[in-house]
């Protein structure tokens, strides 16, 4: 039986509840909701990227990508993607901001699925984004 690994990359605080930013068995790997905090430093609590969705979407995606490389993936590796959104109005600029973000991402491979929802996060927040990887 394949052992289910717990990922959590350095740029990445302890979460706040019993969960894992994200978990790798055999070649599945489930990144958990991220949101756009910046980096971890030692001690401080996680502080949001920015007011705007450019910046939120931009620094969730990153710690998306940290997930997956510290479970041995990439964006190449994605299947399914979820965005959730606070404000339906933020629907046009996030598919712009995914669209170019991927295009510069340079990936040979077909785009992962995604589904975009509408949610409640904690105040300030504006995006949180998962992701489903199968590796080779």
């Amino acid at each position: 039986m394949t052992d289910k690994i717990a990922l959590t990359p350095k740029t990445h605080s302890t979460p706040p509840a019993r969960f894992s930013h994200g978990v790798r068995k055999g070649n599945i790997l489930q990144v958990a909701g991220q949101v756009g905090f910046l980096p971890a430093e030692e001690g401080k609590p996680p502080t949001p990227a920015g007011p705007t969705l450019r910046e939120q979407t931009l620094q969730t995606l990153a710690n998306v990508q940290a997930v997956l490389q510290e479970g041995g993936a990439s964006w190449e590796d994605a299947m399914m993607i979820r965005v959730y959104l606070t404000d339906v109005d933020h629907f046009a600029e996030m598919n712009q901001i995914y669209n170019t973000y991927f295009e510069e991402q340079g990936l040979t491979r077909p785009p992962a699925a995604r589904t975009t929802v509408y949610v409640g996060l904690p105040a300030g927040l504006l995006v949180e984004i998962d992701a489903l990887a199968v590796l080779d």
